[in-house]
């Protein structure tokens, strides 16, 4: 199963991208987690040092170009075994190539690399590929997404964000992803579900999971610890809601 997850930059992506991912791994899941982010932090969101994800890079050269679609050119078992850095509740770790210089130009590499794992990854049983995309839609008009079964875009209860999620769910409407749906994150106030539950039904978005704001998520953040490690009461509310959000993926798509 591959869920990417989308929205605004700043709307929590990553936060969510890696609590889920270690919820999912305690659980039992064998869990992929990839940052399909030119300027990554999902490492550090996953309690990993910089340093030791440096080897998760993915490398251009693993794709071929073929009229259809870009291609590994090795078994993605024979990536996931030489690329993919193990880290904490034996979550697997991999990145999509970043620029490694000012005025490199496109990065249609590193996207057409994600591209290809992800068409492999989809045939794999009992793995669950959590994908950390960027803020900017590219990944969506490039088709980059296309073989997710379950694409999360994460809204905020304001208008900037949710107009963002707007315009990805209509980008999404248009490849053969599974299932599209809502993720309200940052949720104060009764007033704010709200908002976000009528926009949901307005535009006809299934609304997966709703996250409540918590100073514990920013205070992690500052210590560069992964909120499941932070041990702050403040935490439960949100760590409670992602393990709600994973047995809802539990429920409706098999793995």
């Amino acid at each position: 199963m591959i869920v990417a997850l989308a929205g605004k930059g700043g709307a929590g992506k990553t936060t969510i991208s890696a609590t889920l991912s270690r919820v999912l791994a305690r659980s039992g899941r064998r869990v992929v987690a990839i940052d399909a982010d030119s300027n990554p932090n999902l490492a550090v969101a996953l309690g990993m040092r910089r340093q030791a994800a440096a080897a998760a890079w993915l490398p251009a050269d693993l794709v071929s170009r073929r009229i259809t679609a870009p291609a590994l050119v090795m078994p993605v078992d024979a990536v996931l075994s030489r690329y993919a850095v193990a880290g904490p509740d034996g979550v697997r770790l991999l990145l999509m190539g970043m620029p490694e210089h000012a005025e490199q130009g496109c990065l249609c590499g590193g996207h057409a690399t994600v591209s290809a794992l992800l068409a492999d990854l989809g045939a794999e049983q009992g793995i669950v590929a959590i994908v950390d995309m960027e803020a900017s839609p590219e990944h969506l008009a490039r088709g980059t997404a296309r073989n997710a079964d379950l694409l999360l875009l994460v809204a905020e209860p304001y208008f900037r964000s949710l107009e963002s999620v707007r315009r990805q769910a209509e980008l999404a409407a248009e490849l053969p992803i599974g299932r599209v749906e809502v993720v309200a994150n940052k949720v104060r106030s009764p007033g704010d579900r709200e908002a976000i539950e009528e926009f949901c039904g307005r535009h006809g978005l299934p609304l997966a999971g709703v996250i409540p704001w918590s100073d514990a998520v920013t205070a992690a953040d500052a210590r560069a610890v992964p909120l499941v490690d932070a041990g702050d009461p403040g935490a439960t509310g949100v760590l409670e809601a992602v393990r709600q959000l994973s047995e809802r993926l539990d429920a409706s798509t098999p793995v």
